[in-house]
């Protein structure tokens, strides 16, 4: 048995009895600043500051960490320019550069306990979540990815028999990558852009969240241990003001991997056009829509779109939260809903029980309130929840909200909070009729089928506008290609296309 699946097996036991771990992780954070790591080098920031972060679940802070600016980002791309230009990394027979990404698998799987704890702390999860999902999920994307080193490739063209020379293209890694990681689910998004940049042969600078910036730490001490040469993963810690855009303008930066809102995709595109118009893979915000026939199964479902729901506290950018219902099975889909969300147990991460974490902070549980509140008072009924929780911490209670209008900002916004929008459509509804319903938003992330009825499932994933369709929760193992249509944004991430997205092609027009 892995460590992975023998810490998940043992989630419950690690919860119950995590109180004295949770306090020696706290003594430990509080005990030293969280540096930089440039050029294979931990260092503060030049200035000298560093920024606060908190435990979402207490309100209360647990550690401090660097607050890198322009200067150190500078420190760092040039770190990263030197080791692509100078160093091993991109020299390495592609066969070295997956054995250290396999190596560097093996060691995070090793400590993959303290690492759920340290994301538990952190962003809020619940540590099962983090064990079953992220951590998981994570480190298949580092494997997976090793893998692809060794089969990145070009083509050569067919030619006539006798003819002199040979047309082909190569791929060449991209060069230096910035990547810049969200704060609902660190570890996953900073291991997937940066395995798919190692295999590739770029070096990378990282800033990731300011909010939940811990597991990235850990994740470049893990890189030295494995052996991954100096320059080849730099940290910075800071805002995205004053890093992350200094990362997005900086002119020796090839390419920006970035996950978060669609207003920061913006900026990013914006700064690589007044610089070197550098290359940027953008995975957005989303509204995904779910669309429920009457023909499935109902309890099923429920189960699902609320389990998808509460996931991250709904801080998650391809949950379903515009749910759609065939009419005659609408007040049943929303007894079972209400249901689930009243078995919805919210806690600490870390604290044993817990099936639902904080909120990342009180700005964003405030943002969905205020969403709730202007559409509540334009007409919407609210059929539980919709609340924040009293006392410490940032919590808020499973929502489901009814009597939508199309126009209103919780049909439109992307809450990112556990608020399910429910509204029926009518039995003779044409299919093309629902998926305009699904259709209407500016968002085209991820949208959800449920059906029995193999034709309807058909004619719904060709009709609608998304980057991924999941039908009847989905099903099987498969690294697929992931990322947005609209404006959630455009690239993909995961299996070839995420890790050819890090390459450059070169032509070859030989002749002799």
């Amino acid at each position: 048995m892995d460590k992975l699946t023998e810490a998940a097996r043992h989630a419950n036991g690690l919860e119950a009895g995590n109180a004295e771990r949770v306090g020696t992780l706290r003594r430990a954070l509080a005990g030293e600043c969280q540096d930089l790591l440039i050029d294979g080098a931990w260092c503060p920031a030049i200035t000298g500051r560093a920024f606060d972060i908190d435990d979402p679940a207490t309100g209360t802070i647990i550690a401090t960490a660097a607050a890198g600016e322009a200067d150190d980002v500078a420190l760092a791309v040039g770190a990263a320019r030197r080791a692509f230009r100078d160093g091993p990394w991109p020299r390495l027979p592609a066969s070295k550069r997956a054995a250290l990404l396999f190596a560097l698998a093996d060691e995070l799987e090793a400590k993959v306990d303290d690492l759920a704890l340290l994301e538990s702390l952190d962003a809020g999860h619940p540590l099962d979540s983090l064990l079953n999902g992220d951590i998981r999920h994570g480190l298949a994307a580092l494997r997976d990815n090793a893998a692809w080193a060794t089969k990145l490739g070009g083509e050569t063209a067919m030619q006539a028999a006798d003819q002199r020379g040979a047309n082909y293209f190569l791929r060449e890694p991209v060069g230096v990558v910035g990547i810049i990681t969200p704060w609902n689910a660190p570890f996953l998004m900073t291991i997937q852009k940066l395995a798919a940049a190692l295999a590739a042969g770029c070096t990378v600078v990282i800033k990731p969240s300011e909010l939940a910036p811990l597991t990235a730490v850990r994740l470049g001490r893990a890189c030295q241990a494995v052996g991954i040469p100096p320059g080849v993963v730099n940290i910075v810690t800071g805002t995205g003001a004053a890093a992350g855009q200094a990362l997005a303008e900086h002119p020796d930066v090839n390419m920006i991997s970035f996950t978060g809102s669609t207003a920061t995709g913006r900026s990013i595109m914006a700064s690589s056009a007044r610089s070197n118009l550098k290359r940027v893979v953008l995975e957005l915000g989303g509204k995904s829509p779910v669309l429920v026939f009457a023909d499935t199964d109902l309890p099923k479902a429920a189960a699902a779109i609320v389990a998808e729901i509460t996931f991250k506290s709904g801080q998650y950018c391809a949950a379903g939260s515009r749910v759609f219902v065939q009419s005659s099975v609408y007040g049943e889909l929303l007894d079972l809903m209400q249901r689930e969300m009243g078995n919805v147990r919210t806690g600490a991460g870390y604290q044993s029980g817990s099936d639902m974490g904080p909120m990342i902070s009180e700005r964003q549980r405030r943002r969905a309130l205020d969403i709730i509140e202007h559409s509540l008072e334009a007409g919407a009924r609210l059929l539980c929840g919709g609340q924040a929780r009293p006392g410490v911490g940032y919590f808020f209670d499973p929502t489901i909200i009814t009597h939508v209008t199309a126009d209103m900002r919780v049909s439109r916004e992307e809450i990112f909070a556990p608020v399910l929008v429910v509204t029926p459509f009518a039995d003779d509804a044409s299919q093309a009729e629902v998926a305009d319903l699904a259709n209407d938003s500016i968002f085209g992330l991820s949208a959800k089928v449920w059906a029995r009825d193999v034709g309807i499932v058909h004619d719904m994933i060709a009709r609608l506008e998304a980057g991924q369709v999941v039908v009847n929760g989905g099903g099987g193992e498969a690294v697929l290609p992931f990322g947005g249509v609209k404006q959630s944004g455009y690239g993909r991430e995961n299996g070839l296309a995420g890790v050819s997205a890090y390459t450059e092609i070169k032509s070859v027009r030989l002749g002799y």
